[in-house]
C-alpha cells in the first residue's frame, strides 16, 4: 500500500480568542473565559457542514455595535389653548355651567334680599364701634405698642428712641389723614343733605351695610355661598397610581412598589380635563393590557373614591396594546345631562354615511352607519332596547329613498310613530300578525333576488364591487334604494309553530345577502339565545348593541363569542343604566355608548317631517297609503306542497329531492331552499326526518335523511282536524 506523506510545516497554535455571551436583560455582550486552543488542523480536505456546524456553535452578540438607530425622533406639541376653547361642545358645556352658576346664585341671594339687609342693619352698631376701635388704634400707632415696651423693659434705649421716633411720624400723618378725612366727610355730607337728600340716603345705607358685614362673626357671615363646591377629589397622578394598585393585578402592584421606571409603567401626559370629567394617559407594565383594568372595573372605582358609572377604562385606537386611556367622569353617565338628538328637530340622512345616534362617556358624538351590516340588539327588559331599535328606524324614516319594514311582536305600539312611512307594519303576535310578517318577508325575499339580478347585470363600470352603492340607489330605475326591516321581540316570530321555520330561513337569508344588496335587517330580543336569535342570523351581524343582560353566554351571543372573556361585559351595567349599551362592529374595538333618547312625542314629530320629505321624493308605499301585501295562506300551504311534488306511488324520499321539486314548483317561495330547510319546516309540523334507501342520478343505491309521505299526511290530517274544531 503506498504510504501518504502528511509532513509539513509545523501548524502553529491559534491566538486565545474570547467568546461573547448576551446578557438579555441589560442586551450587553459580556466576556467569556478564554477558548480553548484549537486542534491542528489535519491534512486533507475539510467537510463544509463541519465547517458550519462549528460556526453555528459560536456565540453571536444579539445588539451589533454597527447597527444603526432609525434616528427619529417623535415630538408632541401641547395645545396652544386649552381643550374647551378648541371644541364646540366643551365650550358651549364650560360656558353653560358659568352661565347656570351665576343665573342660580343671582336668584339665589335675589330672594334673600330683605333678610339679608335686616340682617345687616341689626348687625351694624357693632360693626361701627369695631370701625371706630381699629381706626383709633390704627391712629396712635397701638400695633407697635407691645414692641416699645418690649425694649422698656429690657432697658434697651437705643431701640426704645427709633421706636418713638417712627411712631411720633406715624401718628402726625395718621391724624392729619383722619380729620380731614372727617372735615370732607362732613362737608360732604351736609352738601348732599342741601342739595340731593336721596344720594345722602343711599350713601347712608351703604355705610350701615358696611358696618353690618364688618359686625358679623367671621366664622358666621351673612351672605353664604348659593352654589356649594363639590366635594370630588382632584384626580391626579398619585391617586391613579393607587387606584391602579388595589385592583389585584400583581405585575401592576410589583411595578408600582418598584418605583422608578415601574416596568414601563408611566404617564404619557399630563392629567388633564376632558369634558365633564378627567383623562390620564398611561403606558402599563409589560404584558399588562387596558382589558386587565376593565376587567377590575368596581375595584378601580373604589380606588378612586368614585362611583363605577364615573369611571371608563379604555384602550387607545392609536397607540400599541398596553396604552390606558383612563377617563373618570365628575358625575356617573346615566346622571350626566346628555344633548339632545341633533336630528330631532332638523335634519336629512343619508344611510350610506355615519348617523349620530349617541354619545359616549364624555358626552361626545357618537355614529353609526346602518349600510352593507345587519343589527343585534340584546338586552334584558326595560333597559332600552325597543326606544334603540325605534331610534334606527327613526334614523332611516329621514332617508327620503329607504323603505320602511317595521314589526312590534311585543304588540303594544312602540313603533307606531312610525306608521305613515312604513311600507309594511305590524304589532301583535297573533296568528294572522305573523302571517302577515310572513307574507311581507316573502315579498323581501323576491326583492331580494330581483335585486341580485339587477346588480349581477350592470356593467362593472357601474358596479365595480357587486353591490349596492349610493349612485345605483339615487337611480329610481333600477329600485335599489335602502331598505331597512326592524324586528322587536324577534323570539316571537322565530318560535312561532306554524310559520317560525320559515320566517326564520328568510330572515337568515336576510341577514347573509342582504346587506350587500342594500337590506338592512334589525333584530332586537329580550331573550338573547341560540333559540331566540338564531346562530345563522347572530353570527352574520356585522353591528351589535348589548344593554345590559344577566349572564355570559347572553353577553357573548349578542357582543360575539369571547368578548365577556375580552371584558367587554354588559352585566356590569346597572338597571339604572337605560340606554346604555356596549356597540361593536363601528370600529376597531367595541366602545360604550349612551343612545339618544327620543321619546312618542319627538318620535312622532320626526316622522311627520320625514312623511314630507318622502312625499317630495315620491316614496310613499305600502302600509303608509293602505297597501296589504299579497295574502298567500290560501294558495301557499307548505304541507299540501310537499304532497304535491311527492307522488302518491313514492312511500320515502330524500330531502334534497323533495327541496329541488318544490324549487321547480314554486320557484319564488322554494328557490334556493336545501335539504336542511325542509328538515327544519317540515319539524314544527311533526313529521320525523329518518334515514331513507334510494339510488343516486349515477344508479348507485345509498342512504340519506329523508321522511316517509305517510306522515305528511298524518300531520295534514290532525292540524286539519285541530283547525276544524277550534
Amino acid at each position: 500500500m503506498t504510504e501518504i506523506d502528511v509532513s509539513g510545516p509545523p501548524v502553529e497554535a491559534p491566538e486565545e480568542k474570547t467568546a461573547e455571551v448576551v446578557d438579555i436583560t441589560t442586551k450587553r455582550s459580556a466576556p467569556l473565559a478564554p477558548a480553548p486552543a484549537e486542534e491542528p488542523a489535519p491534512a486533507g480536505p475539510v467537510e463544509a457542514e463541519d465547517e458550519g456546524e462549528e460556526e453555528g456553535r459560536r456565540p453571536r452578540p444579539v445588539d451589533p455595535p454597527d447597527l444603526p438607530s432609525p434616528g427619529i425622533t417623535t415630538f408632541k406639541r401641547k395645545p396652544i389653548l386649552p381643550g374647551w376653547l378648541l371644541s364646540k361642545r366643551d365650550f358651549a358645556a364650560t360656558v353653560q355651567r358659568a352661565c347656570g352658576n351665576a343665573l342660580y346664585a343671582t336668584a339665589f341671594h335675589g330672594i334673600r334680599t330683605p333678610w339679608y339687609a335686616l340682617q345687616l342693619g341689626v348687625l351694624a352698631p357693632r360693626g361701627a364701634a369695631r370701625m371706630v376701635r381699629e381706626t383709633n388704634r390704627w391712629v396712635w400707632d397701638a400695633e407697635a405698642a407691645p414692641l416699645r415696651a418690649y425694649e422698656v423693659f429690657h432697658e434697651n434705649t437705643g431701640e426704645y428712641l427709633k421706636l418713638t421716633r417712627q411712631r411720633d411720624r406715624r401718628v402726625r400723618l395718621r391724624v392729619l389723614v383722619t380729620t380731614i378725612g372727617i372735615v370732607f366727610g362732613t362737608v360732604f355730607a351736609l352738601t348732599l343733605y342741601v342739595l340731593a337728600p336721596a344720594w345722602l340716603a343711599l350713601f347712608a345705607s351703604a355705610a350701615v351695610l358696611v358696618c353690618g358685614f364688618r359686625g358679623a362673626p367671621a366664622d358666621q357671615p351673612v351672605i353664604g355661598p348659593a352654589v356649594v363646591k363639590s366635594e370630588l377629589q382632584k384626580l391626579t397622578g398619585s391617586i391613579v397610581l393607587r387606584a391602579l394598585d388595589n385592583i389585584g393585578n400583581p405585575k401592576l402592584s410589583a411595578a408600582i412598589k418598584k418605583g422608578g421606571d415601574m416596568n414601563g409603567l408611566h404617564f404619557t401626559s399630563e392629567i388633564t380635563r376632558d369634558g365633564p370629567g378627567y383623562r390620564a394617559d398611561v403606558d402599563l407594565p409589560w404584558g399588562v393590557t387596558p382589558e386587565d383594568i376593565m376587567e377590575s372595573r368596581k375595584s378601580l372605582a373604589s380606588g378612586l373614591r368614585r362611583k363605577v358609572g364615573c369611571v371608563w377604562p379604555a384602550a387607545d385606537p392609536e397607540e400599541h396594546e398596553g396604552r390606558l386611556i383612563l377617563w373618570v367622569g365628575d358625575k356617573p353617565m346615566n346622571e350626566t345631562k346628555k344633548p339632545a338628538w341633533p336630528l330631532l328637530k332638523s335634519g336629512q340622512v343619508d344611510l350610506f354615511k355615519p348617523v349620530v345616534f349617541g354619545n359616549d362617556q364624555r358626552m361626545r358624538d357618537v355614529a353609526v352607519t346602518l349600510m352593507f351590516a345587519s343589527v343585534v340588539v340584546g338586552s334584558i327588559p326595560r333597559m332600552g332596547k325597543t326606544f334603540l331599535m325605534r331610534l334606527f328606524l327613526l334614523i332611516a324614516a329621514l332617508d327620503p329613498r329607504a323603505e320602511l319594514y317595521a314589526f312590534d311582536f311585543k304588540g303594544t305600539g312602540d313603533f307606531g310613530a312610525l306608521e305613515p312611512v312604513c311600507h309594511r307594519y305590524r304589532a301583535g303576535d297573533e296568528d294572522e300578525d305573523i302571517l302577515y310578517v310572513l307574507e311581507s318577508l316573502r315579498e323581501l325575499r323576491q326583492e331580494l333576488r330581483r335585486r341580485a339580478k339587477v346588480i349581477k347585470s350592470l356593467p362593472r363600470s357601474r358596479c365595480p364591487e357587486s353591490k349596492v352603492t349610493p349612485e345605483l340607489a339615487n337611480d329610481k330605475s333600477l329600485r335599489l334604494h335602502p331598505i331597512v326591516a326592524g324586528f322587536d321581540e324577534c323570539q316571537v316570530p322565530f318560535e312561532h309553530e306554524k310559520y317560525g321555520a320559515e320566517i326564520e330561513e328568510i330572515a337568515t337569508d336576510l341577514g347573509k345577502r342582504g346587506p350587500a344588496l342594500g337590506i338592512v335587517a334589525l333584530f332586537g330580543t329580550q331573550r338573547p339565545d341560540a333559540k331566540s336569535l338564531p346562530t345563522g342570523i347572530s353570527a352574520n351581524a356585522v353591528l351589535r348593541f348589548c344593554l345590559k343582560v344577566m349572564g355570559q353566554p347572553a353577553n357573548d351571543m349578542v357582543l360575539g363569542t369571547s368578548m365577556y372573556k375580552a371584558g367587554y361585559r354588559a352585566t356590569m351595567f346597572s338597571r339604572t343604566d337605560r340606554g346604555i349599551c356596549w356597540m361593536a362592529g363601528e370600529g376597531d374595538d367595541p366602545r360604550i355608548v349612551a343612545s339618544a333618547f327620543v321619546d312618542a312625542v319627538g318620535a312622532e314629530k320626526v316622522v311627520a317631517r320625514a312623511r314630507k320629505m318622502r312625499e317630495e321624493y315620491g316614496n310613499v308605499t305600502g302600509h303608509a297609503i293602505g297597501q296589504q301585501p299579497a295574502s298567500g295562506e290560501a294558495v301557499f300551504d307548505f304541507l299540501a306542497d310537499v304532497l304535491n311534488v311527492v307522488p302518491a306511488d313514492e312511500d320515502k324520499v330524500w330531502n334534497e329531492k323533495i327541496a329541488d321539486r318544490l324549487a321547480a314548483f314554486r320557484p319564488e317561495i322554494y328557490g334556493g331552499w336545501k335539504a336542511e330547510t325542509v328538515a327544519k319546516n317540515l319539524r314544527p309540523h311533526g313529521v320525523s326526518v329518518q334515514d331513507v334507501w334510494g339510488t343516486t342520478e349515477q344508479g348507485k343505491g345509498t342512504t340519506r335523511r329523508g321522511i316517509a309521505r305517510a306522515d305528511v299526511v298524518a300531520a295534514i290530517t290532525q292540524r286539519d282536524g285541530k283547525q276544524s274544531r277550534d
